[in-house]
């Protein structure tokens, strides 16, 4: 009974702790420097380790330029295709022609272009997390002494502290949306669903140890428009809500997930479609259709790729999100891989493991920058327009921009690319084409 007693009072100094110290100030907006301190500390313990790490190496290795495509292991010629085959040959075809083919199917049995996008980033230096330098070996004991107690931190207190703060959001959420959803449309209820929002998504940044960084605020996604951005993680949708309030889109689930969707619902026009009807494009554009024609209500968050992309490269953006009109306002996301890696890979960690993986790593620390807001051309179709805006998106962010298809994680090369692409070499060949 005593150790019942013991534990209860232990669980009540927790919550209050937790309520007092970090949900509250949460809640209204504010900081009391205890996440500045810790990220400064975590900086200069990393600072620490890196020079370690370079001083205990047997052969310094030279410091690789921080690139996108820094994790290569090989180089690839930039030169153009076109340009490449004009080099090859003079006016007439020879058997040579085709060594330009073999070194590029070479090149994409090694390593492609897409399959690489789909693996966490690669660091230039450990980050006492795990041993994502496949150079790291054991170095001294000072440093493994440092590890074991970054260990013990995580999984000893930054773990429960996170789980109880991510309990508390999400219950928050289900709580307050509920109550609002009850109210009568009017102003009074937007106004308390976005504070509902914007209050439990702040607390779920802290159960992340978030340290986000907002770029160019006068550009922010205004009512009636549609935010489009680039994917690396299920938490993008938390990291931007954060700042503002949006109309999630996106296929109703089940479980807990289910119970946040239908709470959720009631007290913002959120945006959830049956398995069945997403399949459905028309169905899906016109009810998208719809909703941006009504300026009152908060702008959709898409993300275009489909897919979460390993925080590198932007890829392929889905057309329809640019064929229903109004006014696009991109946004580019980059995480710092240095604290935490934020991209998930669904093919090889269920939401469960890939949760823990979030919470037991140092911080999750990114830039989000608002784009100027973008409409279609008059001479410019859904396509071209997907493509500027992904380009604006990669150039902000310091992203690789790649031209394929984010579906290619589970699925094959369509045949209909295949022989587009194939008619395409053939007319270069023959200097019928751009030649």
């Amino acid at each position: 009974m005593e150790l019942v007693w013991a534990v209860a009072q232990v669980g009540a100094v927790w919550v209050t702790v937790v309520l007092g110290f970090i949900v509250l100030p949460s809640v209204l907006g504010i900081s009391l420097g205890i996440s500045e301190a810790y990220m400064w500390v975590l900086v200069k313990t990393l600072e620490w380790a890196t020079i370690r790490l370079q001083k205990g190496a047997k052969k310094p290795q030279p410091q690789m330029p921080r690139t996108p495509t820094a994790n290569g292991i090989i180089e690839r010629d930039e030169t153009p295709m076109e340009k490449e085959i004009a080099l090859l040959h003079g006016a007439d075809f020879e058997f040579s022609h085709i060594f330009y083919f073999c070194r590029k199917g070479f090149e994409a049995i090694v390593e492609d272009e897409v399959t690489q996008r789909f693996s966490s980033e690669e660091l230039l230096s450990w980050n006492l997390l795990t041993r994502t330098n496949v150079n790291f070996h054991y170095i001294s004991l000072r440093l493994t002494v440092v590890w074991v107690i970054g260990v013990i931190v995580r999984y000893c207190f930054l773990l429960p502290l996170r789980f109880t703060l991510a309990a508390i959001g999400i219950t928050s959420m289900i709580v307050g949306t509920t109550v609002v959803g009850q109210l009568p449309n009017s102003s009074v209820k937007n106004y308390l669903s976005e504070v509902v929002h914007l209050t439990c998504s702040r607390i779920l940044v802290r159960a992340l140890s978030g340290t986000i960084h907002y770029h160019n605020k006068e550009n922010r996604p205004r009512k009636g428009g549609i935010c489009v951005a680039n994917h690396t993680s299920p938490i993008d949708a938390i990291i931007l809500t954060n700042d503002g309030c949006y109309a999630m889109v996106g296929q109703v689930h089940g479980g807990l997930m289910g119970v946040i969707q239908r709470a959720t619902v009631k007290a913002c026009p959120h945006v959830w479609f049956e398995r069945s009807e997403i399949k459905d494009r028309h169905l899906v554009t016109k009810r998208l259709r719809e909703h941006v024609a009504d300026k009152s209500k908060l702008p959709i968050l898409i993300f275009p790729e489909g897919t979460c992309i390993n925080n590198t490269s932007v890829m392929m953006f889905k057309k329809g999100s640019f064929e229903i009109g109004g006014t696009i306002y991109p946004v580019a996301i980059k995480y710092d891989p240095q604290f935490g890696d934020a991209f998930w890979n669904s093919s090889k960690y269920n939401i469960v493991s890939y949760l823990l993986r979030i919470m037991t790593s140092w911080a999750i620390v990114c830039n989000v920058w608002y784009l100027p807001p973008m409409v279609r051309k008059e001479d410019e179709d859904a396509v071209q327009f997907a493509n500027r805006v992904r380009s604006a998106i990669a150039h902000q962010g310091g992203l690789t921009e790649l031209p394929w298809d984010g579906g290619l994680k589970r699925a094959k090369v369509k045949d209909t690319f295949k022989e587009e692409q194939q008619k395409n070499y053939s007319k270069m060949l023959v200097r019928n084409g751009s030649l």
